[in-house]
């Protein structure tokens, strides 16, 4: 295969951005969209250039690192990692345009790269579960009913990439705000915290400069963990009680 891309290259947060156009030859079918850029690169660095800087780190769709805006999609036009989307997706002469997340939140580092350290600092604003010290619990010692650990691990398995706010019309992060509080709401070690939780999670949301939900559905529709957006309707309950509660 032989496309064409057209990729933002971006000095630094302040500097401005642009797109240049490169030539990918011999692409096989089988490479992954980053093993693709590898090659980009190699050419580039052979011809005295600077290769285009992206997020990677495992590779293998778990860590969420490879998060790229590819022909105006998040992740690329499969509801997967960038690093598990094949480049047998694409069509020999396509014309690929990649850019990186456009979320205010998420400045840019560098080319592809942004910072998402706003989704970390939201993680860290919801706190710790309050747990017992001592020996060990037995195994069973903590009953939770299956429909409620089901929902739990449905929301654990959000691995952090961005593209839900990438996705968004508004760059809201409302999906993976809602995935780490629905984690913990459904279980018996998070309902001490849970109103107060939810309270200081969206509000660090605010702070950080995401955009407001109103239901457009995107971020569900990249979503490579396919976290459903009932997730959201759970946040908008329990912060709604926590309200009513005075804070938490």
């Amino acid at each position: 295969m032989n496309l064409t891309l057209k990729v933002w290259r971006q000095e630094g947060p302040q500097a401005p951005g642009r797109f240049e156009t490169y030539a990918a030859r011999d692409i096989e079918a089988d490479m992954s969209f980053l093993e693709m850029l590898d090659i980009v690169n190699e050419g580039i660095i052979l011809a005295g250039g600077d290769p285009i800087a992206f997020d990677h780190d495992c590779r293998e769709g778990i860590c969420g690192m490879c998060g790229l805006v590819i022909d105006g999609l998040a992740h690329g036009p499969r509801q997967c990692t960038t690093c598990q989307l094949y480049m047998r997706n694409f069509r020999d002469g396509d014309t690929i345009t990649v850019e990186p997340w456009r979320v205010r939140a998420f400045p840019v580092v560098k080319d592809l790269v942004v910072d998402r350290g706003a989704l970390d600092r939201i993680i860290a604003a919801g706190g710790y579960v309050s747990a017992g010290t001592g020996s060990a619990p037995d195994a069973n010692g903590t009953l939770i009913p299956k429909p409620d650990a089901d929902a739990a691990f449905d929301a654990a398995v959000c691995i952090g990439c961005g593209a839900c706010a990438a996705a968004c019309p508004n760059g809201s992060a409302m999906l993976f705000t809602a995935a780490k509080v629905s984690h913990l709401s459904h279980l018996p070690q998070g309902q001490p915290e849970r109103y107060a939780r939810v309270v200081r999670m969206v509000e660090r949301m605010d702070e950080e400069g995401f955009g407001g939900c109103t239901n457009h559905g995107e971020c569900a529709g990249v979503c490579p963990a396919k976290i459903d957006m009932g997730v959201i309707a759970r946040l908008n309950r329990d912060l709604l009680v926590a309200t009513l509660k005075g804070g938490g």
